[in-house]
């Protein structure tokens, strides 16, 4: 049976204490990675929604990096929205500047209507490199 490890990035852990969960599961080769969304160091959301975004993405690379990955090695990222057709743009521009190139890792964006206070939040499966 395949071991999991759990994997949270340095300075953190607030939200995932307060919420009761991992911010990563190892599993294999495999890196499951919680939403992410864009929480200050108090674990409260980011006013401004494209900094909200923005630090949803840093969030993400800090999990990613403590296991070992980087964004090159998502393979399906998920993004869930609660004003998807007011928020589009901004999220496009944003992943944008995060995805610059092909190939891109598979995306699947939903409209939710409740985040925890957040408006964003993004979740991914990457492979771990090596």
């Amino acid at each position: 049976m395949t071991q999991r490890e759990t994997i949270f990035p340095a300075g953190r852990h607030d939200l995932y204490n307060k919420h009761g969960y991992s911010a990563a599961i190892k599993s294999g080769d495999l890196l499951f990675v919680s939403g992410q969304v864009g929480s200050r160091s108090d674990a409260s959301p980011e006013p401004d929604f494209e900094a909200q975004v923005r630090l949803a993405f840093d969030n993400l690379k800090a999990t990613l990096k403590a296991a070992g990955c980087g964004l090159e090695d998502i393979v399906d990222l998920t993004t869930f929205h609660t004003d998807p057709e007011n928020q589009f743009d901004t999220v496009m521009a944003v992943k944008g500047d995060i995805f610059p190139e092909a190939p891109y890792p598979n995306w699947t964006a939903l409209g939710v209507n409740w985040l925890a206070g957040f408006d964003f939040e993004i979740k991914v499966i990457a492979r771990i490199p090596g």
